[in-house]
């Protein structure tokens, strides 16, 4: 573009002197003509002389501005030329970081050839090993395949050999396949049990001699620190009477007052012809014992209607829930535990008038308390944590009259509701093995529930399921091969088996009381622990002639 304005400058001056060399040619044009005519008048002269100086005076205003026009034409071009100049050098500058550039892409260029070159090479070579591969390799299969069909038509014939062969062990041992397999399994099994019973007999000896010592003292110490008297647990209660006539003021007229009370205090009363004594029956101990009180103030009273009934009632409850707050409290007291939730201190008072198998809750958990807080004092342990855990493990028996579900669950559910720590909920809930065992708390609490329900004299059952249970404990010990007799001894808490020796050895007795205790823990309910003692003796006799 710049060339052009350079050009179009120059045409421009061009036309300006062309037009200024016009005009000067007009004038003398003019005064030559002038010349050549008449000789002028004055006015005419002047006139001519007007437009001559007119003329001059529009060259000189020509000239001028085509001087002005060439300066600036002039300026423009020196301009032009120096951008013109800068352009070059920007330009050549420009061409040789092209070149440069240029330089450098070729020179990348050919080491990517050369690059792509050593590649394609090396494919090439890797291509040629990959078909000698796939050569090798068809010939390999084709020779796998040969060995296949041989190996299969050997397979088919000692098939056939084997089958002469079990044909002939068959024949000549008088077993069929499936009975030698089951005895050879047999076989088998009792090795890996001898085996196994060897070693845990082993593993069981070594941790014995380090811990049958100090467990047996401090279970023994701590049963023999605590004592605790049984109750008899039974859902009837026995109200004396001072005479056989207040049993018609009991009943009232056309048995208002029985029913009246029966349905104030939600208690069965039975009359029957015991001699000056009633019955009061009912499952919820609270309720019962409540009823008892109610009835025992209307026969002192003598006045016996519903509205005193309602009364009676109304104070002997509020009466039952004082002895209950002070036998959770003197239950904390004796035990040295502080800052438990009211709530919970009422549930632990109303435990005294709640019994399992003859022994009264709360001073089972009283009992076991102590027990546990005396374990915790022989292994180093925190002795308030471990009593508080105890005490707590039946506090939902409280409860199982109203909810249902199993006490254990029950108890960590209201431990938790009141702000218990974990560690205590963990112990209540996992007591019966209904959630797995986690800490050491939890299993000393087994241990010391265990050890205040199975001490002697601790806990009673009926005739009939203690029948029940050693006939059912000596059948699951003479079920077992080997076996000649079993005793059951000790109320049940120890089995003594007898075996015949020349059929069963010293491991093979050992195994055999394994699986005994095995099969009496899965199938049987008891308290404590069962002892399982397989006897073994061998007699020689010889005679003296």
């Amino acid at each position: 573009m710049e060339p052009l304005v350079v050009v179009l400058l120059v045409a421009v001056l061009l036309l300006v002197f062309v037009t200024i060399a016009t005009l000067v040619i007009v004038l003398r044009r003019t005064s030559g003509q002038v010349a050549r005519t008449a000789k002028p008048s004055p006015e005419q002269l002047a006139a001519v002389h007007g437009e001559l100086e007119q003329a001059r005076q529009e060259a000189g205003e020509i000239r001028q501005n085509a001087e002005a026009i060439r300066h600036k034409a002039e300026a423009d071009a020196q301009e032009i030329l120096r951008r013109s100049e800068h352009a070059a050098a920007g330009a050549a500058q420009l061409r040789q970081e092209v070149e440069e550039q240029s330089r450098v892409l070729k020179s990348e260029v050919k080491e990517l050839r050369a690059d792509l070159e050593r590649r394609e090479g090396r494919l090439a070579e890797r291509e040629q090993r990959l078909d000698e591969e796939a050569r090798r390799q068809s010939e390999r299969d084709r020779k796998l395949a040969e060995t296949e069909t041989e190996l299969a038509g050997r397979r088919e014939e000692l098939l056939q050999v084997e089958d002469e062969r079990r044909a002939i062990l068959e024949r000549v041992s008088g077993l069929t396949a499936d009975q030698a397999k089951a005895e050879l399994v047999k076989e088998i099994e009792n090795q890996a049990k001898r085996e196994a019973a060897l070693i845990i007999r082993e593993i069981e000896g070594d941790a014995r001699k380090e811990g049958e010592k100090r467990a047996t003292k401090i279970v023994t110490l701590a049963v023999q620190r605590v004592a605790a008297e049984q109750t008899a647990e039974s859902v009837v209660s026995v109200l004396h009477l001072p005479g056989d006539e207040m049993k018609g003021r009991i009943i009232g007229r056309e048995g208002r007052n029985i029913r009246a009370f029966e349905s104030t205090t939600g208690v069965n009363l039975i009359i029957d012809d015991t001699p000056e004594a009633v019955l009061l029956s009912c499952f919820d101990p609270v309720r019962r014992e409540t009823a008892r009180l109610t009835l025992e103030k209307l026969v002192l009273d003598g006045r016996i209607h519903p509205q005193r009934i309602e009364e009676a009632h109304d104070r002997s409850r509020q009466e039952v829930a004082d002895l209950c707050a002070r036998a959770g409290e003197d239950a904390l007291v004796e035990l040295g535990i502080t800052d438990m939730h009211p709530e919970l201190t009422l549930l632990l008072g109303q435990l005294r008038y709640r019994t399992s198998y003859g022994q009264n809750v709360l001073k089972h958990l009283i009992e076991s308390a102590h027990i546990a807080g005396i374990m915790a004092a022989e292994l180093k342990m925190d002795q308030t944590l471990m009593k508080r855990c105890a005490l707590l493990h039946d506090i939902g028996k409280a409860l199982t009259h109203e909810v249902e579900g199993s006490h254990a669950l029950i108890g960590a559910e209201i431990a938790r509701r009141y702000g218990e720590s974990e560690d205590v909920v963990h112990a209540i809930e996992a007591h019966h093995n209904e959630v797995e065992v986690r800490t050491v708390e939890a299993v000393l609490t087994q241990a010391a529930d265990a050890i205040s329900g199975s001490r002697p004299g601790a806990r009673r059952e009926s005739l009939e399921a203690y029948v029940k249970r050693l006939e059912r404990l000596e059948e699951i010990a003479q079920s077992y091969d080997g076996v000649d007799k079993v005793f059951a001894m000790q109320a049940g808490r120890e089995i003594r088996v007898m075996v015949k020796p020349d059929a069963i050895d010293d491991i093979q007795a050992q195994v055999i009381a394994r699986d005994v205790a095995k099969q009496v823990e899965e199938e049987l309910t008891y308290p404590g622990q069962i002892r399982i003692t397989v006897v073994r003796e061998s007699r020689a006799t010889e005679f003296a002639r």
